[in-house]
């Protein structure tokens, strides 16, 4: 079974918040993670293996945004509105059981409160921040408008941080570099040993229901 956030938070050892431009280089080095390609096919695979990560099917799939080093999805790219009509801004959903368990560790242990602070206090971190705003907002209309979520992007961007498993999906599927909190939410991760880039974790948490 994928272990739940709070019986990895007892055992997490986050970094010294020092250490996070170091982590952020490791992120951009490390790569690993294979891209997904958001013209490209879902296979029926790709639908069967979101089934399990999600517990039901996926909701206003257009494409796989991030893949495991094993092909299996991490992240998603969905539909601005949802096939019953709803307005869905999140446009990068995390699916992934492990990443989605390591995100929850990182919230529990306090790392978005920190986040938002250091945005009041960091004019760089926060001009960086609302340029990840904007390049999912224009990522997000490119599969449509819907006026309901008109300037809403997710994660509590452009002023705060609210969902990490959002910021650290928009990491993923946009690349090092475009999310810088999302990129650290990643770098903590990795450093904490909750996930790594270059190697599977659906064989090594035991997915249950795939076929491994």
């Amino acid at each position: 079974m994928v272990p739940a956030a709070n019986d990895l938070t007892e055992s997490v050892d986050l970094p010294p918040r020092a250490d996070l431009g170091t982590d952020r280089e490791a992120v951009a080095a490390l790569g690993g993670f294979e891209p997904g390609d958001p013209r490209g096919p879902v296979t029926e695979s790709d639908r069967a293996t979101l089934a399990v990560q999600l517990g039901r099917p996926a909701r206003g799939l257009v494409s796989i945004a991030a893949r495991c080093v094993c092909s299996r999805p991490l992240v998603v790219r969905t539909a601005p509105r949802l096939e019953d009509g709803t307005p869905f801004p999140t446009t990068y959903y995390l699916t992934h059981p492990v990443l989605t368990a390591a995100a929850s560790t990182l919230e529990a242990a306090g790392v978005m409160r920190e986040m938002t602070v250091r945005l009041t206090r960091d004019d760089e971190l926060a001009a960086a921040y609302l340029r990840a705003h904007e390049l999912f907002l224009a990522s997000r209309a490119e599969l449509g408008r819907v006026p309901e979520i008109a300037g809403i992007s997710a994660g509590g961007m452009p002023t705060r941080v609210k969902c990490l498993h959002v910021l650290v999906a928009h990491a993923l599927a946009a690349g090092p570099g475009v999310n810088p909190l999302g990129d650290e939410a990643l770098a903590l991760a990795i450093s904490a040993r909750l996930w790594s880039p270059q190697r599977c974790w659906c064989a090594a948490k035991a997915v249950a229901g795939l076929d491994l």
